[in-house]
């Protein structure tokens, strides 16, 4: 005997739209994606150490500012324009632009005694720590 059943058109609908507001939608070439600057921070007794992912630029165009306990860390990517003739670009997914990220620590940096190097793509930064004023006891006269 042969299984007859009847045909419900909207069975399969479920399936059709199942995952398709789980993630937003996002047309790359229209909304290129915003790059931020990866990074460790850790602490020592008197510093700070942080590791900052920097790949792509160049050591003149990186900028650290230090305004108390605000650290700012930025740089520039420039695209380097190079035409050869017959080459067409199919897809590009490097970023070419500006990258910042700013950061508030507990203590207040000595900006007078920060270490920084860069290599291989990674900013390596050295903040001490300001020295804590000495407490002063007040006499009542």
């Amino acid at each position: 005997m042969a299984n007859i059943t009847r045909f419900d058109p909207f069975n399969d609908l479920d399936d059709m739209f199942k995952g398709l507001f789980v993630r937003p939608m996002r047309l790359e070439r229209d909304f290129p994606a915003q790059i931020q600057v990866k990074m460790d921070v850790s602490r020592t007794d008197d510093s700070y150490a942080v590791k900052a992912e920097m790949p792509g630029v160049k050591k003149d165009d990186i900028q650290v500012s230090i305004d108390g306990n605000e650290v700012t860390i930025s740089g520039e990517t420039k695209k380097e324009t190079e035409e050869k003739k017959g080459e067409e670009v199919i897809r590009s997914e490097r970023y070419y632009g500006k990258v910042a990220r700013s950061f508030t620590l507990p203590h207040e940096v000595d900006e007078t005694k920060v270490v920084a190097k860069y290599a291989d793509g990674v900013l390596n930064l050295t903040l001490p720590m300001k020295a804590k004023a000495a407490s002063r006891k007040v006499v009542i006269n």
